[in-house]
């Protein structure tokens, strides 16, 4: 087998494994993890922090033992990073990478 099949045959491999798919999340995932993060920490655990009186914090929220805010918090950053992968993925039009070819 040639160098070209080769190459044909582990295009073929991701695409009917959805490699591409799980390497974009990945990269993307981190990626924008960090900017995330701080639009959370920076950004919007102060401000709800402000509204619910607390100082320290979206964090700093909790019911006896129960540390609520830091669940809010890292439920907040999840779906903030979810979002932006999905946007960028449709934008970039990458839903077609892992479709098999006939």
């Amino acid at each position: 087998m040639n160098l070209k099949e080769r190459g044909k045959e582990f295009v073929a491999f991701i695409r009917e494994q959805g490699v591409m798919g799980l390497a974009i999340a990945i990269v993307l995932g981190g990626a924008v993890t960090k900017v995330v993060t701080s639009l959370v920490q920076d950004i919007i655990q102060p401000l709800l922090g402000f509204l619910f009186g607390k100082t320290d914090g979206l964090k700093a929220l909790h019911l006896g033992p129960v540390l609520y805010g830091n669940f809010l918090a890292n439920f907040i950053d999840f779906m903030i990073i979810s979002a932006v992968v999905y946007f960028i993925f449709k934008k970039l039009k990458l839903e077609n990478l892992d479709k098999k070819t006939s």
